[in-house]
């Protein structure tokens, strides 16, 4: 298992350190987070924890896999933090480089947006890209997918063994359910 492996099933991510390289380049601006266009985390958000997250994971034809992500998390602030605005890029890189003083946050890993609030539960979302526009730095986001990992398994010849998903199986599809008689 390699540790610096892309997530499986995910063919376009961001890594943390093209976050953070695009943050550090841009002007201070304030910090926003959108989700399909539209402002997601409102203004007055607080960066609450920095994650470092090493995934270990089996799909279902068997084959072990292991990445790391890198998990931001956000979370609303109170009325009167609404009021005073969005956190600029500045406070934010300050930080993720008091977080990175203390645990390993690794460059190559993908970087999530981890947002809920009252309304809507928690999600880590994926970045597409960043936008600067003279007022605003914008983080695009976009809701996470599940894919079969193991789908060319399942799917076209392989060597498989009896502990593996056997081709043309149906290993990730549906199966009916089993009757006792």
């Amino acid at each position: 298992m390699t540790q610096t492996a892309p997530i499986p099933g995910l063919s376009e991510h961001t890594t943390t350190g093209a976050l953070i390289t695009a943050l550090r380049t841009l002007p201070q601006r304030p910090l926003q987070f959108h989700l399909h266009g539209t402002l997601l985390v409102p203004a007055g958000y607080h960066v609450t924890e920095v994650k470092a997250v090493t995934i270990e994971a089996m799909d279902c034809g068997g084959h072990a896999n292991a990445w790391r992500e890198t998990v931001i998390q956000l979370m609303d602030g109170n009325a009167e933090e609404a009021s005073a605005g969005f956190m600029t890029n500045r406070k934010f890189l300050a930080i993720y480089d008091r977080v990175t003083r203390h645990i390993p946050v690794r460059a190559e890993a993908e970087v999530r947006v981890e947002y809920g609030n009252a309304s809507n539960p928690a999600v880590h979302y994926h970045i597409t890209h960043v936008d600067h526009q003279p007022d605003a730095i914008t983080v695009h986001l976009r809701p996470p997918g599940v894919q079969c990992k193991a789908g060319d398994a399942c799917g076209l010849p392989t060597a498989a063994t009896s502990d593996r998903c056997e081709p043309a199986s149906g290993c990730c599809a549906p199966q009916a359910p089993i009757t006792l008689d």
